[in-house]
């Protein structure tokens, strides 16, 4: 089966980043969704640009898709700051972040995605210029090894990571914002694509069925707006070629059919995978790695790209014996699983 997934949550590519960067807002007052930690960095930044001090450190955590870059691009933005990205694995070595944190202006943002993969050797370079802004530099080796510190202007490190378990502590305990990002509702995604269509231009040619349009994509989109805004271009070319840019409910269904993607956001992918536990193995329970041997698949991918969703819209329990298919989950595939009468273990350990 094809590894790339137009309902998967992570980028695919350079090419998307480019057309979501289009997308994306550039100040506080467009972003949508996220109330709380939105509330908590209106007081922030207020606060630090009365007293002319960077915003503190921050730490944001969830899912993919969900506006981690985004944030970092609104909060540079708001400090009027400039933001520089990078990643965990790109900072291989401490001079790496060296170079990074010197190149930085004073109050600019430095924004480090997948966090947790960032090398421990890296880490100790980043506590002192966290607390501190200076870098220890250690020069020569033995008897000879002697420090020379680098200072570096003021700044706002913001990283994110979708596995803030993976975080040692003493890193984690040297950002004064933290926050979990959670799914979006179906109202704050209708805003995001409303928004996202305006900016496309398909506001415009869209007709009296954009709204009813967006809610079908909405529905589909998982929670995530990443998700949203690329079924979103979907659909805008599959109207442009067969409907003459006009947007209708049946439009979004017959576009996301020719896609794979039902009326829950599910494709083959994530119906092959219930499938295989009620048809193969009697609705469960099953054990992961023998499900991902019986679909030829890494079980590393379903249990961090499929089973998350999956959990969430109550189709699957992970419980102390394997994997189970609920009955929603087998109504919505059309299988049928034996009745169980021990239903201990239906709630499961997630």
């Amino acid at each position: 089966m094809a590894t790339e997934r137009i309902i998967s949550a992570q980028a695919v590519g350079e090419e998307e980043e480019r057309q979501l960067l289009s997308l994306r807002p550039s100040s506080i007052g467009e972003y949508v969704g996220q109330p709380e930690l939105m509330e908590r960095l209106r007081i922030a930044i207020e606060a630090c640009q009365r007293r002319n001090e960077p915003v503190e450190h921050i730490l944001l955590h969830g899912p993919p898709g969900l506006g981690k870059t985004t944030l970092a691009h609104v909060i540079a933005h708001e400090m009027g700051g400039r933001l520089a990205v990078t990643s965990g694995p790109a900072l291989a070595r401490g001079t790496d972040l060296v170079a990074a944190l010197t190149r930085l202006e004073a109050g600019d943002v430095l924004f480090i995605d997948e966090v947790h993969r960032l090398p421990i050797a890296v880490e100790e370079f980043i506590y002192p210029a966290m607390e501190d802004f200076r870098i220890d530099v250690t020069v020569d080796s033995g008897l000879h090894a002697r420090t020379v510190q680098i200072k570096c202007k003021p700044f706002t490190l913001i990283a994110a990571t979708t596995r803030a378990g993976l975080l040692s502590g003493p890193l984690r305990s040297r950002f004064g914002l933290t926050h979990h990002l959670r799914y979006y509702d179906k109202g704050e995604l209708l805003q995001i694509l409303s928004r996202s269509a305006g900016l496309l231009g398909m506001a415009a040619g869209g007709g009296a069925g954009l709204h009813g349009a967006l809610e079908r994509i909405a529905d589909r989109s998982r929670g995530t707006p990443r998700i949203a805004n690329r079924l979103l271009r979907r659909v805008r070319d599959f109207a442009d070629v067969r409907a003459g840019g006009e947007l209708s409910g049946a439009i979004v269904e017959d576009a996301l059919r020719l896609e794979g993607v039902d009326a829950l956001g599910l494709d083959e992918l994530d119906r092959a995978y219930l499938r295989v536990i009620g048809e193969v193995y009697k609705g469960g329970p099953v054990g992961l790695e023998t499900v991902a041997a019986t679909m030829n698949q890494d079980a590393g991918t379903l249990e961090d790209v499929l089973e998350p969703y999956l959990l969430q819209i109550g189709f699957l329990a992970r419980t102390r014996r394997g994997r189970m298919l609920t009955q929603r989950g087998a109504e919505h595939v059309g299988v049928k699983v034996p009745e169980r009468e021990d239903s201990e273990d239906e709630g499961g350990l997630f």
